[in-house]
């Protein structure tokens, strides 16, 4: 054997030897790191057991997981109003809006649009905001919100959104806080005051309402305004905010949502599910600007509010003639388009007739609003093919109960139909 292949052999055993070590090198720092792993483990299963079954992490952040929700208990014995107006009339309450809407905001608006608006409120806490853009829609919320002192929050509804969670938060298990939106934050405030608070749920239909609105829409149903709650975390920590009980948020009774919606290809219709449920005002046309006296602004409570409406419905309740021609009215439309009232809209007409009343308009006006909006707009999902026959029928049996010269908004509805 020369020498080279003598070096050869060496360097070749050399490596082996290298390589050997390299791997018993390695395999020792594997054993040696589970080793201290398990250590760890140990001293980490003993912190448990004297923590009640808490995570270390969990102790570090134990009350702090809802950081915007702790400063506001603290922060809301100095928010609340001990001022308002409580003497103010349904009438005086929508002059006073209308006016202070031009003079302070620069914004008009028909007394009709605000009457509907007021009625709206006072029937459920949905109030759906259409027609074409740039007539006003999301600043009439902003109007009411600026005007009962109690600024209207925003929220821009994503197009993404299908779930609770896109509305309330959720929440995060790396850094173990709470993701608190501005509405959870707006809602846990209302629960602790009286006044009447604004959501503006701007472009709600480019998502789907019935999903991301789903529950919110169940729990309004609930007649038991107490029993009004929904879940924002699984669990409980002992220093959570005060008022989150067992993990769970109470549906504000003095919040109303006003949602706008524009219907073009970029939106999703809208359900009869949320329809139903919800009061409709139509903003098309933009109203003529006009000279507002001097008002200012008036808070009311969302108590003395529902109060004024409560009157209102002892003081103007539907008449016996309305009330019996809304029987040969839904007979007709139930006998020729299978089309009905149902007790929800009954009970919504019950109480939108004399509250529009009470603010200033007629009977026959907020009922021929009601009707165009929650029962003739079912028309429009039948196939009308066969049937745009009886729609002039229909047009003069409106005429023949309520006079040549009302219901319009209702004719006009059936005449837009048979024009399609």
């Amino acid at each position: 054997m020369n020498l080279e292949n003598i070096w050869g052999t060496l360097t070749s055993s050399l490596f082996m030897v290298i390589y050997i070590a390299a791997v018993v090198f390695l395999l020792l720092v594997i054993i040696v790191s589970v080793m201290i792993n398990e250590h760890r483990f140990g001293a980490f299963v003993r912190r448990v057991d004297s923590t009640g079954g808490k995570t270390e992490d969990e102790d570090k952040h134990e009350g702090s997981r809802f950081d915007m929700l702790k400063q506001l208990d603290a922060t809301l014995p100095s928010m609340k109003k001990t001022e308002f107006a409580e003497n103010i009339t349904l009438a005086e309450f929508c002059d006073n809006l209308r006016n202070f809407s031009a003079g302070h905001i620069g914004l008009y608006y028909d007394i009709g649009i605000i009457r509907e608006l007021v009625a709206g409120l006072a029937v459920s806490h949905i109030i759906i905001l259409q027609g074409m853009s740039g007539t006003g829609k999301t600043s009439l919320a902003f109007a009411l919100g600026e005007f009962i002192q109690n600024s209207s929050t925003v929220i821009p509804v994503q197009p993404m959104w299908k779930e609770r969670s896109d509305l309330l938060g959720y929440y995060n298990e790396f850094t173990k806080r709470f993701n608190e939106t501005q509405l959870l934050q707006k809602m846990y405030e209302a629960n602790g005051r009286e006044d009447m608070f604004v959501v503006i749920l701007d472009e709600m239909n480019i998502a789907r309402v019935e999903y991301y609105f789903a529950e919110f829409l169940s729990l309004l149903e609930i007649p038991e305004t107490e029993k009004r709650y929904l879940d924002v975390v699984s669990d409980h920590w002992e220093d959570d905010p005060k008022d989150l009980k067992d993990g769970r948020i109470k549906l504000p009774d003095n919040m109303w949502f006003l949602g706008t919606a524009n219907n073009d290809d970029s939106t999703f219709a809208i359900s009869d599910k949320v329809y139903d449920r919800a009061m409709v005002i139509n903003i098309d046309v933009k109203s003529e600007p006009f000279v507002a006296p001097a008002c200012r602004q008036t808070p009311v409570t969302a108590k003395r509010f529902k109060q004024m409406a409560e009157n209102a419905v002892a003081k103007y309740p539907v008449s016996d003639e309305t009330l019996e021609n809304l029987r040969k009215i839904d007979k007709y439309l139930s006998e020729n388009y299978r089309i009905s009232f149902g007790n929800r809209i009954m009970k919504q007409i019950m109480t939108y007739v004399p509250v529009y009343v009470a603010c200033g308009g007629e009977e026959l006006d907020a009922l021929d609003d009601l009707l165009s909006k929650k029962v003739l707009r079912k028309l429009a999902t039948q196939n009308m093919t066969y049937k745009k026959s009886g729609l002039e029928k229909l047009c003069d049996t409106f005429d023949e109960y309520f006079g040549q010269d009302r219901m319009k908004r209702c004719k006009e509805a059936v005449h837009r139909l048979a024009r399609n």
